[in-house]
């Protein structure tokens, strides 16, 4: 039996890695590149604003659950509503293979 009911997945993810290629010198390029759409839910947690480098700032954290998927990392970031959320941890509940909860955190960082 599934732990998550298709019905709490309403939202389409992107999860995205961040891998080398090399220019057409052979010099290393870092980019993040396509790795999985899935279904997934999304829920904010938390949200927190300050100043950094004269601007005010705004960071959301929040919790992804989706179905368990083998290669998901913290070094990897999701996409989604527009929004980039870096992976802070990557949790599986009862490590039965169910589901993946992924702790995130907006990035502050240019896509």
């Amino acid at each position: 039996m599934l732990s998550l009911p298709a019905g709490r997945l309403r939202h389409r993810i992107e999860i995205q890695n961040y891998e080398m290629t090399q220019d057409d010198w052979g010099q290393p390029i870092y980019t993040w590149t396509h790795w999985a759409d899935v279904w997934a839910s999304v829920e904010p947690l938390q949200g927190r604003e300050f100043f950094a480098a004269q601007a005010l700032q705004s960071q959301t954290t929040v919790r992804i659950r989706m179905r368990y998927r083998t290669g998901v990392t913290s070094q990897m970031r999701v996409v989604w509503g527009g929004r980039f959320y870096d992976i802070e941890s990557v949790i599986e509940p009862q490590s039965r293979r169910h589901e993946l909860q992924l702790m995130c955190k907006t990035s502050l960082a240019t896509p």
